[in-house]
């Protein structure tokens, strides 16, 4: 369709000179929550990757959130990914600033320069994730799932369509998934983001069941819902 989120058809995902997937043809609408599945080494990573610009797509064609994947060029790189949010199981966050200062060098970098707008539009993200008081803190004085909300928050800066999250809840205790799992449903159903979720904890997709796309033996097969 043509206001597809994500599109690829017959796109060949390259991690270096190395085929990972081939014949890629994958369709995600604006609004749904989609698991991505496969065993560690599938290709789930470099799938992601992909999406976001880090690895060039050679081969077929591909869309995401109206930016073509067909291009080396930096600066549609850069819209790109300034047009989507990313989560990353590792956090990322910049461990010598506080999570406001965090917050605030991503605004600066997509270029954001109005101080009474930042401060407005960190101060929504925060209250989003239910971390509003924990602005002034460093992140090791944070827990594993408090760093992942200000890693959902920092993805929520520019109002994205699209999330793509690479095992966000990989490193966090049980309790503590279930409280991002909520998290991100409730970002998907209330602000209608689309969210690419990469996952091998087949307990979350029981408990909260959506659309399954695994990648296995270099394709994608989709399973619709679980």
């Amino acid at each position: 369709m043509e206001d597809s989120i994500i599109v690829l058809k017959d796109a060949s995902i390259y991690q270096n000179d190395f085929l990972v997937l081939n014949s890629v043809n994958l369709n995600i609408e604006p609004g749904e929550f989609v698991y991505l599945i496969g065993k560690t080494g599938s290709g789930k990573s470099s799938l992601l990757k992909t999406l976001y610009g880090e690895l060039p797509l050679n081969l077929g064609e591909g869309t995401v959130n109206g930016f073509s994947l067909n291009t080396s060029k930096p600066r549609k790189i850069y819209a790109l990914r300034r047009s989507i949010g990313i989560v990353f199981q590792d956090f990322q966050l910049l461990m010598d600033r506080t999570v406001e200062q965090n917050l605030v060098f991503v605004l600066n970098a997509t270029g954001y320069t109005n101080k009474m707008e930042i401060k407005s539009k960190i101060k929504e993200v925060l209250q989003l994730v239910n971390m509003q008081d924990k602005s002034y803190k460093m992140p090791h004085q944070l827990s594993g799932g408090e760093q992942q909300r200000i890693v959902i928050a920092r993805a929520l800066l520019n109002n994205p369509r699209l999330i793509l999250a690479d095992e966000p809840t990989g490193n966090l205790d049980p309790d503590t998934t279930d409280e991002i799992m909520k998290l991100l449903m409730y970002i998907n159903k209330h602000h209608n983001t689309a969210i690419l979720m990469a996952t091998h904890n087949y307990f979350l997709i029981e408990k909260y069941p959506a659309r399954l796309i695994k990648v296995s033996n270099g394709k994608i097969i989709d399973e619709k819902f679980f």
